[in-house]
């Protein structure tokens, strides 16, 4: 009988120290923490909600590879404009170039929101930490692209 694979250290049950086959990436670096993942799903939750373990692992699974899904099209995308750095453009173009386009109009508004907070927050050459949020309780550095 096979050894269980250890925890992640997010609480998950996703082994931690394997390399994925795909890339030489590790479990615990592919995925988003559990907590994060806990905490969103949970705010579309009335107060008394539970979320199951294995529902917060499975879409802890699937948020994860949609985001390397887009940023691997805006990745290519940028390779081929010989630019290094992905912008949020870029994933708007990845997303529908994918089949997304039903999220792009709020994503677009979003991320105007976003530069605008950027540069009314932020001083030339000035340290970024010092960004405006765009919503009360929000952190753009977390997630520059998803409102969540």
């Amino acid at each position: 009988m096979a050894a269980e694979a250890p925890a992640s250290p997010g609480g998950g049950s996703h082994d931690s120290g394997d390399q994925s086959p795909r890339s030489n990436v590790r479990e615990q670096d592919r995925y988003l923490p559990i907590a994060n993942i806990s905490r969103i799903m949970k705010k579309a939750l009335p107060a008394n909600g539970k979320i199951a373990k294995d529902a917060k692992e499975t879409v802890q699974e699937c948020v994860s590879e949609f985001i390397s899904f887009i940023t691997s099209e805006a990745s290519d995308k940028c390779q081929r404009e010989k630019r290094k750095t992905i912008n949020g453009d870029d994933l708007l173009w990845a997303m529908a170039t994918l089949g997304f386009e039903d999220y792009i109009d709020p994503l677009k508004i979003y991320l105007t929101r976003y530069r605008e907070g950027d540069t009314k927050g932020s001083t030339k050459g000035g340290d970024s930490s010092a960004k405006k949020d765009v919503q009360p309780g929000h952190n753009p550095q977390a997630n520059k692209c998803f409102p969540f």
